[in-house]
């Protein structure tokens, strides 16, 4: 009898719709599931998942490896994570399209926007490429651990076409529109999945300057999403601080009615109240004809502070500032000797500090420990602690930040946490037109590492949540499988069928627990980042193929550029 090439044996099947799970076989032929249910052909490969859970691979929708997929072939921390698939290029930065003179300005504007490491990316990128589609080709010669796919964004493309007036946030003429345009559509028929935008004062290069698309006109955003129609394919995407809600709705609505594309967002409890109101804007624009989601987060979105990460509450001491260029163990040294000690927690910081917010109102920040917490209780902060203990704050994080050799990290939420819990997160999350999103993959290297939003989800609000209402895992298992891959034209993928791609994840669901972050240095030049790693990942199958075995990688890498929309 003829076998299949592997069957996954007896396994608890979530499959991606929202339904119940049930027991059953896959059957994985080639690179797609051939059979499900009962299974009575062997396999030439088989994996015993009794007892365990199988799900989609998880397909993460907002990530930033653009740098990363280009010298490396490991997506991680999101391959840590039952990642399969990922889509990099939001929020408007990326590499492609590129003239040679304005390459340090994008390396300065992805350093300043997404903290990776200019010399990293000095470094790591090779720069074989000037437009979007050559970028493509380039990335389409190489192989991962998971399918990479990539979207044009608005910061590289503003500059390649408008040069110096670009990057000065000048008015787009009617040239410069009808140029993007055209650029648009060559990138979406290249293989891009769709445009990006940021439109929030929060991002800025290395040295302070606004990204360049932060003020694009309403004609600038709707010429450039024409570019997509007239493509006859992708998806838009933006971030935006909704300084006027009506104002930036209306601008959204032009575009799509001009174009028929469909939208997603970013969106957090930051914005305070008017969340709500946002979700309102976007269920009535979804009930008048048009597409639109909001990407949320399944926890708080928080920095990582320590004497590993960039910042740490002593980080505008002066005293500090003096062991800065030191290794993190004479740093280390350094900071346990009495005196060093006796000063730092005697002396002022430097008033004109800008994240004196973020790291110096110790009742927000705690000690994130070995297993992560991510809904901490008030009465577990720096603050509360330093006043049962009768000790200052700086005194009780300066005594955290030691543990471990140095390497302990101390957790900052800094969205998604206004009321000190996650209820609000809990209701965007159950919203009909809200996706998983915002893990930021491959950014923010030393300071924030939410790459482990997929198995937090589960985790904590399947199993594990005691501050509150949990959520029903075959919802969640959705959420991040069939609607992420939905929404980005990825309908090959995100559900377990016969015909559909083999990526799934073996999971033993209740010993799954992320661990906590730790530094490396395994960027290009040396550059440090946050990995995190993960317990209960049985096995991560890409395209048929076993990529990662308890949390061990096997050595394939089927991973591959996806082009453009894919299809059963």
């Amino acid at each position: 009898m003829a076998q299949h090439d592997l069957v996954i044996r007896g396994g608890h099947i979530v499959d991606g719709t929202g339904g119940e799970g049930f027991s059953g076989d896959i059957a994985v032929d080639g690179q797609r599931i051939s059979a499900l249910g009962l299974v009575e052909r062997r396999g030439r490969r088989e994996i015993d998942a009794a007892g365990a859970l199988v799900t989609p691979g998880f397909v993460d929708v907002h990530t930033h490896y653009d740098g990363q997929a280009t010298w490396a072939q490991r997506m991680s921390p999101s391959s840590h994570h039952g990642v399969t698939t990922v889509v990099m290029g939001n929020c408007g930065v990326g590499f492609a399209p590129v003239r040679k003179h304005d390459r340090q300005r994008l390396i300065e504007l992805m350093e300043g926007v997404e903290d990776i490491p200019g010399a990293a990316l000095h470094e790591g990128l090779s720069w074989e490429w000037e437009t979007y589609g050559d970028y493509l080709d380039m990335l389409d010669a190489r192989c991962w651990d998971m399918d990479v796919a990539g979207q044009l964004p608005h910061g590289p493309l503003r500059l390649y076409v408008m040069g110096e007036r670009g990057a000065q946030r000048q008015a787009a003429t009617a040239d410069d529109i009808h140029e993007m345009r055209q650029i648009a559509a060559a990138a979406m028929q290249a293989g891009a999945l769709g445009f990006t935008t940021s439109r929030t004062l929060n991002h800025r290069s290395i040295n302070g300057e606004p990204t360049p698309s932060l003020t694009a006109s309403r004609e600038e955003l709707t010429g450039i999403a024409m570019g997509l129609k007239d493509a006859g394919r992708g998806v838009l995407q933006l971030i935006t601080d909704f300084d006027d809600v009506e104002q930036e709705f209306a601008n959204f609505e032009h575009m799509m009615r001009a174009s028929g594309r469909p939208l997603s967002l970013s969106l957090a409890e930051s914005l305070g109240g008017d969340w709500r109101r946002v979700l309102a804007r976007i269920e009535d624009a979804n009930n008048r004809g048009m597409t639109v989601r909001a990407q949320v987060a399944p926890r708080p979105v928080g920095v990582l502070l320590g004497l590993a990460a960039t910042l740490n509450p002593l980080s505008a001491h002066p005293t500090y500032a003096a062991l800065k260029g030191k290794s993190l163990e004479n740093r280390v040294a350094a900071l346990r000797d009495p005196e060093i000690r006796a000063c730092l927690l005697a002396e002022q910081p430097n008033p004109d500090n800008r994240l004196k917010k973020v790291i110096g109102n110790f009742s927000r920040i705690w000690e994130l420990g070995d297993c992560p917490n991510y809904e901490p209780h008030p009465h577990d902060s720096i603050a509360a602690i330093a006043r049962r203990e009768g000790r200052s704050p700086l005194e009780v994080a300066y005594d955290a930040m030691l543990l471990k050799e140095g390497n302990a990290l101390l957790y900052v939420p800094f969205d998604n946490f206004d009321e000190h819990n996650l209820d609000a997160v809990r209701e965007m999350m159950l919203h009909k037109d809200t996706i998983m999103g915002l893990s930021d993959g491959g950014a923010h290297v030393g300071t924030i590492c939410d790459a482990s939003f997929p198995t937090t989800l589960l985790t904590h609000w399947a199993r594990d949540r005691k501050r509150g209402a949990r959520i029903p895992l075959p919802l969640l298992v959705k959420s991040q499988t069939l609607d992420t891959a939905n929404a980005v034209g990825l309908n090959d993928r995100g559900i377990l069928r016969v015909g559909m791609r083999a990526d799934l994840n073996v999971i033993d669901f209740p010993n799954l627990q992320v661990h906590a972050p730790q530094v490396v240095h395994d960027l290009p030049a040396g550059g440090a980042r946050l990995q995190q790693a993960a317990d209960g990942y049985l096995d991560t199958i890409v395209r048929g193929e076993v990529t990662y075995e308890n949390g061990e990688a096997t050595g394939v890498l089927p991973g591959r550029l996806v082009r453009g929309s894919q299809h059963p």
